[in-house]
């Protein structure tokens, strides 16, 4: 079992930055790739941006230039940089960790960009 802790969420104005941390446990060993998926109210979860164990990442096309994703192999740790957020940003945002075949999720954390 794989456990997921986020940090970093709160409220933020338009043009603001915000940095998100995931930090993975237990059996937290092959885990690849991990990232970052969104959902908004009324809307379904969406990917953000995703980082393989070698650094390879993938971005959505709403947040390329604004966001960037990195990680920290050694701690488990995947992290979001949001820069320029937009209110369309809003949404509730949930790490991703993949190990094997199974998709484990963090608890969710809240983002809120005030126009």
């Amino acid at each position: 079992q794989v456990q997921l802790v986020e940090s970093g969420g709160g409220l933020v104005q338009a043009g603001g930055s915000l940095r998100l941390s995931c930090a993975a446990s237990g059996s937290a060993v092959n885990i690849n790739p991990m990232g970052w998926y969104r959902q908004a109210p009324g809307k379904q979860r969406e990917l953000v941006a995703v980082i393989t164990s070698d650094g390879n990442t993938n971005y959505a096309d709403s947040v390329k230039g604004r966001f960037t994703i990195s990680r920290d192999n050694a701690k488990n740790t995947v992290y979001l940089q949001m820069n320029s957020l937009k209110p369309e940003d809003t949404a509730v945002y949930y790490c991703n960790a993949r190990q094997y075949w199974l998709d484990y999720w963090g608890q969710g954390t809240q983002v809120t960009v005030s126009s």
